[in-house]
């Protein structure tokens, strides 16, 4: 098995040929490239995850899911208890609590998900069917996309270190969100 920290040869005379790998270059030109150069890569990864995410459910049987749709179905699926929306927006990083509530609405037209109450507060739960469409999800994306990325040699340890620097760094654009608001 490869180094998993070891830069392939092709990769490292692009970077020495090419500089860092941007979509703005201008942006790149400040103290920090690396920066701009990540922030390609995770443009590049969205826009590639909410592709798979469609394809994914389709081949699940559950076409014309927005890529929300699918997060907020696989959230409310996520250990099998009721949610509220404040909850599912909290745990997806969504500030536009409407995005969500249209999905929720979506998603219980096509009797994936229920709506309850807890107190005053609207829930949203799982049905049998909505088990069903995430557990075939599941089976597809291990066949398909999981089998792909073990093949590929990365360590799954390297994957999860990954996961927590995104997930700090997300932490760092949410200040940067909130100083710029006040500005």
């Amino acid at each position: 098995m490869q180094d998993p920290d070891a830069t392939p040869p092709d990769t490292k005379l692009a970077a020495s040929l090419l500089g860092p790998i941007v979509s703005s270059g201008h942006l790149a030109s400040g103290a920090m490239p690396a920066l701009s150069e990540f922030e390609f890569a995770l443009s590049m990864t969205v826009h590639a995850f909410h592709r798979w995410m469609l394809r994914g459910m389709t081949a699940a049987g559950i076409p014309d899911l927005t890529p929300m749709d699918v997060l907020v179905l696989h959230n409310v699926n996520h250990r099998g208890k009721p949610k509220r929306l404040a909850d599912i927006c909290l745990i997806l990083n969504i500030e536009d609590t409407h995005v969500v509530n249209y999905a929720l609405k979506k998603l219980e037209r096509l009797g994936l998900i229920k709506g309850g109450r807890k107190g005053k507060e609207k829930t949203a739960a799982v049905t049998p069917a909505g088990e069903e469409a995430c557990r075939r999800y599941a089976q597809v994306r291990e066949q398909l996309l999981v089998k792909s990325v073990l093949a590929t040699g990365i360590d799954p340890a390297r994957l999860s270190e990954i996961a927590a620097v995104m997930r700090s760094l997300s932490g760092q654009y949410d200040q940067a969100t909130r100083a710029a608001a006040s500005l």
